[in-house]
């Protein structure tokens, strides 16, 4: 599993939109890397239903430690981008 994509800025308390590439090559668009009272987390890819957010991913308490290791991880030191070829 690994960062596809981040894109850092400020939007209230969001400090960065990622997407995650699985190792079977899956990629899950919309996480949020949020500065909260308590500290950074990532907020799940959610939709909105009567004024409430409900996530649309859900993940087990360790994958969601994972995922939290990644984004801050790549937030602090982005990792260079790969140059693939494209088979042809």
């Amino acid at each position: 599993m690994k960062i596809s994509r981040m894109n850092k800025g400020s939007w209230g308390k969001i400090i960065a939109f990622f997407d995650i590439e699985t190792d079977e090559g899956f990629t899950i668009k919309g996480f949020k890397l949020v500065s909260g009272n308590d500290g950074t987390f990532v907020g799940f890819p959610s939709q909105e239903k009567d004024g409430e957010y409900y996530d649309t991913i859900y993940a087990s308490k360790e994958l969601r430690v994972e995922i939290t290791s990644l984004a801050k991880g790549e937030y602090k030191n982005p990792s260079e981008p790969v140059e693939e070829e494209i088979p042809f």
